[in-house]
């Protein structure tokens, strides 16, 4: 549990034609197997479904939008009808919301152009039985032909925002216009229907303080179409802590362990003192058990029971011994408060716990319900966005062995994201295996892809004192170099892989050690050295923090984009801040989602690995 050692360690496609839909009745439109209908087009653009897997009370589908004119297409929107009983739970590459039996899926700002002749495509998870009718792309049926007669309504003015509090604020816009009458208006914020009304004003309660927000209007005319959206207006809350978000897109994820509060006497507020806070964008709280095909709490007394002083705590104030809530989660309370653009999430298993999902794999329904009972349990449901899974390794051997095949991993994210639904997040830490064979090929990665929001993989570990004789190597090599102890254990091997498998880029993160790993008994300054066992650490044999590492061992080489050192008879290998600079532009240069580490507490006072990260990507 304590740290990872080595990262080395389908479904039939069923289309369902959308030609001729409108007239199908519900028995007909539940038949998934029809042959693919042919359209005359003569509207410049066809939709079509498939439906990617179905697991009984849910299914997944998948959008596809082509272009057949001859000109660009700048932007597109579906919008379909399900029976009574079915409807959307999570999807991606796609804004999607739904309203009753209708949905309507707009393109994210990156897919909404499509050449002559190309074809962008989304996906969804989706409860109950029913298939989709009535479809219309961009007003048009989406069989290509004209829709006549019903013009679309017209865009709302941009909506004026007043009266904003630490948690509110009043919307108000000019009405939109319709040949045959405006219905409603659907209020976005941040891009996710909020409200629907009748009037043209709003007022949005249930904010963050000092948080921006930005809103927009859509209308709905009295046959259900809905025209462009209206200009954004951008609102900051009043209120909340004073330090801004961090700048840009890419997520900026730190572990944060529970045993650190012990020896290591690593808190919660060493994250705001030490600078990291306002660096970061997301945190893994490692670990949760996974028992009897469960998620359970890994240590009660860390994380909800003990009280901290003032001087420990993120606010100031001392825990009492009647108070509701104490321990890291309270602490991870009062953080968000102060950064309320940091998202939580709780991860679990670890290097120690994987053993336990070899049971959870046999009900991944049951895994996944106890997973949310525990994280939305109403003690601390608002310290948590989203849960991580930290399976090492499904259908491979880590600590233990699982044998639970290739499709349960997949399975069980599924599970994870049809009970967690969109507005959770859902992520896993991966294997950085990216020899041939190896535990990339183990597990169906690729498929379980479409149910998280990115994986963490652990590109590092690769090589350490395990081999107590060697030979010395970095242990978080970002290429290959001639003498490498093994060919595939690299980090662009690894993403590479998951890349050429189907994973997109941007939900690939780069992993960092905040610590070295290392052997005694060396002579040779370079790597590929003997030795004769693992080099003294603090903590466990073989294994030291940056934060010590820096001023006992500093560097004496690069390998691999990876330091190494060697002083005395110790060889060491770790990055730096300048060897983390050069993995982010490569991160950057890859199109990743962005990076993470284990963990904070390795990193020294003033937090400069974490700036690093945040300063380079």
């Amino acid at each position: 549990m304590r740290f990872r050692h080595r990262a080395a360690a389908g479904f039939a496609t069923l289309l369902l034609p959308l030609a001729g839909l409108a007239g199908l009745g519900p028995a007909q439109a539940a038949t998934w197997e029809s042959p693919q209908a042919s359209a005359t087009v003569s509207g410049g653009a066809t939709a079509s479904f498939t439906k990617t897997s179905d697991w009984g009370t849910g299914f997944g589908g998948q959008w596809t939008v082509k272009n057949t004119g001859t000109s660009s297409i700048s932007s597109w929107t579906i919008e379909w009808d399900f029976p009574s009983g079915t409807s959307v739970t999570s999807a991606w590459d796609a804004d999607v919301t739904g309203s009753g039996t209708h949905w309507t899926a707009k393109n994210k700002s990156y897919n909404g152009t499509i050449a002559p002749g190309a074809a962008v495509s989304f996906g969804f998870n989706g409860a109950g039985p029913g298939s989709p009718s009535n479809c219309k792309l961009n007003g048009d049926s989406c069989d290509g032909t004209t829709v006549p007669g019903d013009a679309a309504p017209s865009a709302p003015g941009t909506p004026a925002a007043s009266s904003v509090t630490d948690t509110s604020v009043k919307l108000a816009w000019s009405a939109a216009t319709d040949d045959k009458g405006v219905k409603n208006y659907d209020v976005l914020r941040d891009g996710a229907k909020v409200a629907t009304v009748t009037t043209t004003s709003y007022t949005d309660t249930g904010l963050t303080a000092g948080t921006d927000y930005s809103y927009t209007v859509q209308a709905r005319d009295t046959a259900d179409q809905t025209g462009p959206v209206s200009g954004a207006v951008k609102v900051h809350t009043t209120g909340g802590g004073t330090t801004p978000p961090p700048t840009g897109d890419k997520v900026k994820l730190g572990y944060f362990t529970e045993w650190g509060i012990y020896g290591r006497n690593y808190n919660v507020k060493n994250l705001v003192t030490s600078g990291s806070a306002a660096k970061i964008t997301h945190i893994n709280y490692a670990f949760g058990n996974v028992t009897n095909g469960q998620c359970a709490i890994g240590d009660s007394y860390a994380d909800y029971d003990k009280a901290f002083t003032a001087d420990q705590s993120v606010s100031g104030v001392a825990d009492t011994w009647d108070q509701p809530l104490r321990g890291n989660f309270n602490q991870l309370r009062q953080l968000k408060a102060k950064y309320p653009n940091i998202k939580v999430l709780w991860s679990f298993g670890g290097w120690t716990w994987s053993g336990g999902f070899a049971q959870a794999a046999a009900n991944p329904t049951a895994f996944a319900q106890s997973c949310y009972n525990l994280v939305e349990d109403p003690r601390w449901a608002d310290v948590f966005d989203g849960i991580d899974i930290d399976w090492e390794y499904p259908n491979a051997c880590g600590l233990t062995c699982d044998t639970s095949g290739a499709a349960a991993y997949k399975n069980l994210m599924a599970a994870l994201r049809a009970k967690f639904g969109s507005s959770n997040l859902v992520t896993s830490a991966v294997t950085a295996d990216g020899s041939a064979g190896g535990k990339i090929e183990a597990a169906d990665y690729a498929g379980a892809a479409q149910y998280v929001d990115w994986y963490n993989v652990m590109t590092y570990d690769f090589f350490g004192a395990w081999d107590a004789k060697g030979p010395t190597a970095p242990h978080s090599p970002l290429t290959s170099y001639s003498g490498i102890p093994k060919e595939g254990f690299t980090t662009a091997d690894a993403l590479g892989k998951f890349k050429a498998i189907g994973v997109p880029a941007k939900k690939l993160l780069i992993g960092i050690g905040f610590y070295g790993r290392g052997w005694t008994g060396v002579t040779q300054d370079a790597p590929g050295g003997t030795a004769t066992g693992p080099a003294a650490g603090t903590y466990e044999q073989g294994i030291e923090d940056y934060k010590v590492l820096k001023t006992s061992c500093p560097a004496t080489g690069t390998v691999a984009g990876t330091a190494y050192a060697h002083c005395g008879s110790n060889w060491w290998s770790y990055d730096t801040p300048a060897t983390i600079a050069g993995k982010m532009a490569w991160a950057k240069n890859q199109g990743l989602g962005g990076a993470f580490f284990w963990e904070f507490s390795g990193d020294t006072s003033n937090g400069e690995l974490v700036n690093a990260i945040s300063s380079n990507l």
